[in-house]
């Protein structure tokens, strides 16, 4: 099939969207001609967007991510599938690696004549053409993961490539500008983000206060801070205004720019103009790798195996306690200084 029409379903988090571009790209260099489009969600689509695997982004609302009533988002998804289905595709991909009930019902929907999920052996799964046993990806990133499906899709089974974040040029535009208004003009832009979603994730404020003076005085680094603002007790989305404000008091004798990222367009071009970044895992931190950046990243209670940087230089950091606050300074500086180090000997 020279042309196929492919849909990828990609419904989680930013970080899980970012591990899945290493097989649209995988999918587009097997299939140059084809249509391959990617239903995802309105919180994590821009990840995907002006990316050059894709044809066709597809995004839902979650009654979560927003005040929408159920009656509408269930209108919403009838509209997107009839859309859909009326393309008459070849291929439904749910992309998730592990076992999604609710995604796989949403693919069949598709009336897709090849429906392809990972099913976990013994398991009912209705409409399913192709499996994709779950038993075999233990101790695998969530790139490799993903790519697990590369056999079933007829995919050749190299190691996968890099993933792939584009910035959005009006975006990177204002960012520019902006690190161009700031001082000094040279040294190495490293981004320091302080934002984690988890409670373990969260790096000390003071530390990050000693890491950029530190690295400021040695080394003459640009020091460009990020953060989702916001109030830290807002439910839906919890903020780290406070946190920044704290990191500026500490800093006030060092060149920093500080920047509060408000959407994850602005996130994708703040990330976009560092040449490396200093953060905890997260979504944050895929997306650093998408963009290419190599990575300083502290990881608290969550799997480094699974979840570590995809396809870029980087160092990764995690106490046997699995509290990233065990985390040293001194830990910090020494993984920067090799990570800086390898760039400078392999360009």
């Amino acid at each position: 099939m020279s042309s196929p029409r492919i849909l990828v379903i990609r419904r989680d988090n930013i970080g899980d969207l970012v591990c899945t571009t290493p097989l649209l790209r995988a999918l587009r260099a097997h299939h140059p001609n084809a249509w391959i489009g990617v239903l995802a969600n309105s919180y994590n689509a821009p990840v995907l967007e002006g990316n050059p695997d894709i044809d066709q982004l597809i995004a839902y609302r979650k009654h979560k991510h927003g005040a929408v009533g159920r009656i509408e988002l269930l209108l919403e998804r009838l509209r997107i599938v009839r859309a859909l289905r009326a393309l008459k595709l070849d291929w439904v991909i749910a992309a998730t690696p592990g076992w999604q009930p609710r995604t796989i019902a949403l693919a069949r929907w598709m009336g897709a004549r090849r429906l392809a999920a990972f099913v976990p052996a013994g398991a009912r799964a209705r409409g399913v053409t192709d499996r994709i046993a779950l038993e075999s990806l233990a101790g695998l990133s969530e790139v490799e993961q993903v790519m697990a499906a590369a056999p079933v899709l007829g995919l050749p089974t190299e190691p996968p490539p890099p993933a792939r974040v584009v910035a959005d040029p009006a975006s990177l535009a204002r960012m520019t500008a902006l690190l161009a208004s700031s001082r000094p003009a040279r040294g190495l832009r490293v981004g320091v983000h302080i934002s984690a979603r988890k409670p373990s994730q969260r790096w000390p404020i003071e530390r990050f206060a000693q890491v950029i003076r530190q690295l400021h005085e040695t080394q003459g680094i640009r020091p460009i801070v990020l953060w989702a603002p916001g109030d830290t007790d807002n439910p839906m989305h919890p903020g780290d205004d406070a946190r920044a404000e704290a990191l500026r008091g500490l800093t006030r004798d060092c060149p920093v720019l500080f920047h509060p990222t408000r959407s994850l367009r602005e996130l994708i071009a703040a990330v976009a103009i560092c040449d490396v970044m200093v953060l905890a895992d997260g979504g944050a931190m895929h997306v650093a790798a998408g963009l290419g950046k190599p990575i300083v990243c502290l990881f608290g209670q969550s799997d480094a195996t699974r979840w570590r940087p995809w396809g870029v230089p980087f160092r990764l950091l995690q106490a046997p306690s699995h509290q990233v606050s065990d985390i040293t300074v001194a830990q910090v500086i020494e993984s920067y200084n090799g990570l800086v180090g390898s760039m400078v000997e392999h360009p």
